[in-house]
């Protein structure tokens, strides 16, 4: 990644198009925040519905304190803590933010990625980005430049970065008083956030009734292809399936293709793996349906079922 490279993409930011850049998660499709006409762009590009917020991406706290009313104490403890890093706080927003961002919400989802290319870009726009993931809506999301290229081949630029470490979206923690709830796991686990905030806040992991925040549909991160959930392994699998496996394991299968998120169900190399697997399935003119093995739903566990149930969800719970 060159500088004239940033330097084109924080040009089309400011003059209100559209950029996908990486970040440590996954890429995002970014507009200027400020900028409600560059905003709309995402949701006509991804074809997402207006009623799902964004996530705005800032480089500094100052950006932080702009962006929201009073930022609470909690919420700057996080923030230093976790920071850059994958972690969305849902806050109070300010005036600056456009309605458009947070679907005509009160609140605001932002965080700081971990990622050389994308705080630079941040930095060099002078501006928030809002960046949801760089797919179409409901769509399995991107970790790499190629799988937004697939996706949304009419964005503006694309800024490559390679694949994405993390692999999986950030955790998004509501902040309201002192009550702190789990909208939606990610690598920072609610356990982190309790030991990050000792003795004086309430946790809980009941989701709000209204959609506060992204990827809290049933159904989302799906292929163009049936996926199922294989936890039966002595179960012969149709002709022309694909098989996801985070192990090694004897199999009594015909299945055509298997794929290894790991070796060892080492959960880091099944989230950062897990979507790649599932876009290098969904490419496959051989592979008519998909089978996935599930995952023990403890530690990065818990946020690895949420997107392997929601991308199976339209089709069945369980195969």
């Amino acid at each position: 990644m060159n500088i004239q490279q940033l330097k084109e993409a924080a040009r089309i930011i400011n003059e209100g198009g559209l950029v996908s850049f990486p970040t440590e998660t996954v890429y995002g499709l970014g507009a200027n925040t400020l900028n409600s006409v560059a905003v709309a762009k995402i949701f006509a590009l991804k074809e997402r519905p207006s009623f799902d917020p964004l996530i705005v991406h800032i480089a500094s706290l100052d950006d932080l304190k702009m962006l929201t009313e009073n930022p609470s104490d909690a919420a700057m403890q996080l923030a230093k803590k976790f920071w850059p890093g994958p972690l969305t706080l849902v806050l109070p927003k300010s005036k600056l933010v456009p309605d458009i961002v947070t679907s005509g919400l009160p609140t605001v989802g932002i965080r700081m990625p971990d990622h050389q290319i994308a705080l630079k870009l941040i930095r060099m726009a002078k501006c928030p980005i809002a960046a949801p993931s760089a797919n179409k809506f409901g769509h399995l999301s991107p970790v790499s430049a190629e799988h937004v290229r697939k996706q949304l081949p009419d964005v503006d630029y694309i800024l490559d970065g390679g694949m994405t470490t993390v692999g999986i979206e950030s955790t998004i923690i509501s902040v309201e008083g002192n009550v702190c709830t789990l909208l939606r796991p990610g690598k920072i686990s609610l356990n982190d956030i309790e030991k990050a905030l000792p003795g004086r806040f309430v946790f809980n992991t009941t989701k709000p009734e209204k959609l506060v925040a992204p990827g809290l549909l049933k159904s989302h991160y799906s292929p163009n292809k049936p996926l199922y959930i294989y936890n039966q392994t002595n179960v012969r699998l149709p002709d022309a399936s694909g098989l996801i496996l985070h192990g090694q394991k004897d199999l009594l299968t015909n299945s055509h293709k298997i794929i290894y998120t790991s070796k060892t169900h080492n959960q880091l190399e099944i989230a950062a793996n897990l979507f790649s697997a599932l876009h290098t399935m969904e490419d496959d003119a051989t592979v008519k349906q998909i089978f996935i093995e599930p995952v023990t739903e403890s530690g990065l566990g818990v946020a690895i079922m949420d997107r392997i149930k929601k991308a199976a969800y339209k089709y069945q719970p369980t195969a």
